[in-house]
């Protein structure tokens, strides 16, 4: 006979703007169970949030009120409720959350805010929480943390705090050239070439001022000589990255990096944050999510 599943003290959730993911959590911090789908914030109409939710977690849940506590994109404009942003220098784990409102009597929805930064302006929402969760884990980092991802952050951590970050559209930009532009037609959409990637690398690090003559540079090497486009997808990268990287160097020079995000991107950092002499930490980006909502549940326990 299949025992029967224990209900959540209380779920934890990461709602991006294509993908959901829940967690079903003791309050001491143990994983239940988790489920995911691509119900993203991005699909949903202001009415779809909470049957959404309720098709992933009505297991969960008991007779009684459960908390859930939400991180992600899930706060912003067009989500479930506006979360309001919290101002650089702040604490990295939230001290103020959002109410989202519901019709089912079992969920109490609390929506964790973002981070805003008014000069040069810049905004974040999701990757707080996974920053909230390495200082959980790493309390006396000081430092630079980096986020790669459709939009890399840099974030310069001191006393807890983060205490200003910049954001580059480098994956995005990646993603647009090697699918919609006139690149499309030079680059693969798998397969990788370590050299071109360094040398691209090093190109736009020494000379970011050349990356938009290097881009069509792509296209007239696969014309003219045949270029592969595994290797035109790999120089692509390095060219974007290096740009990144040579606009982000009062950031990473001379300061401890931790790289936090999903393993084949971070690993391109550190491979080009290594050619500069730095020994970049590694940590994954999902693992520090869910260490992130625990922590924020942990530190605001009495009001969710």
């Amino acid at each position: 006979m299949t025992p029967a599943l224990q209900k959540a003290d209380w779920i934890a959730v990461d709602w991006g703007t294509t993908h959901l993911r829940a967690w079903s959590m003791t309050d001491a911090g143990k994983v239940l169970d988790h489920a995911d789908s691509s119900e993203g914030m991005g699909s949903l109409a202001p009415d779809q949030f909470e049957p959404a939710l309720l098709r992933l977690a009505q297991t969960w849940l008991g007779k009684g009120t459960t908390p859930v506590l939400a991180c992600g994109m899930i706060g912003a404009k067009q989500g479930w409720a506006e979360a309001a942003y919290a101002t650089v220098p702040c604490p990295a784990t939230a001290t103020a959350l959002t109410r989202a409102p519901t019709t089912d009597p079992r969920l109490a929805v609390h929506i964790i805010p973002g981070v805003r930064q008014n000069t040069p302006a810049d905004v974040m929402r999701g990757e707080e929480t996974q920053i909230a969760g390495y200082l959980a884990q790493h309390p006396d980092f000081d430092g630079i943390l980096c986020l790669p991802g459709t939009h890399s952050k840099w974030v310069q951590i001191s006393a807890g705090e983060i205490v200003s970050f910049r954001t580059f559209m480098t994956g995005e930009l990646f993603a647009l050239l090697s699918s919609q532009s006139v690149l499309r037609h030079s680059i693969a959409s798998n397969g990788w070439d370590d050299d071109a990637f360094a040398q691209a690398l090093d190109t736009t690090l020494s000379r970011p001022e050349s990356l938009a003559a290097r881009l069509f540079s792509l296209r007239a090497e696969h014309l003219l000589h045949d270029q592969d486009p595994q290797t035109a997808r790999a120089r692509l990268s390095g060219l974007l990255i290096g740009a990144e990287l040579a606009a982000a160097k009062p950031y990473w020079l001379g300061q401890p990096v931790t790289l936090i995000g999903a393993a084949p991107l971070t690993a391109r950092y550190a491979t080009a944050l290594s050619a500069q002499g730095l020994t970049p930490e590694i940590t994954k980006g999902d693992s520090m999510t869910l260490a992130g909502l625990t922590a924020t549940r942990t530190a605001m326990k009495d009001m969710i």
